[in-house]
């Protein structure tokens, strides 16, 4: 057993841009927390791994080809790897409790 300590705190970010920060990694999953000022911009690439977002803080539009949908505090997101998403909208400070699985970056292609 093991406490994540901060998983999921605001954190603001530093020169205005947004904040990403992995708390806990395995081979099978990653957590981590991941900062948007309000009126800040969602810069993120699709990611090569499953991922769950679960909203601490704050209130936004997630943006993907299936569709949008406003979050708060509670929401829960599931993204599927691969799939193009952005929040936008950012109206209040956002902080993104996020669970990767398999661990970030893992299914990356090697660039050997």
């Amino acid at each position: 057993m093991q406490l994540i300590e901060g998983a999921g705190v605001w954190t603001p970010p530093s020169e205005a841009e947004n904040d990403w920060a992995e708390h806990l990694r395995t081979p099978d999953l990653s957590v981590g927390t991941y900062c948007i000022p309000a009126g800040g911009l969602d810069d993120q690439s699709p990611h090569t791994e499953d991922e769950i977002y679960v909203v601490t803080q704050g209130r936004a539009t997630i943006v993907t080809p299936g569709g949008s949908a406003e979050v708060e505090p509670g929401s829960v997101i599931f993204v599927p790897a691969g799939e193009v998403h952005r929040f936008i909208d950012v109206t209040e400070d956002l902080a993104l409790l996020v669970v990767f699985g398999p661990a970030y970056g893992s299914r990356a292609a090697n660039p050997n």
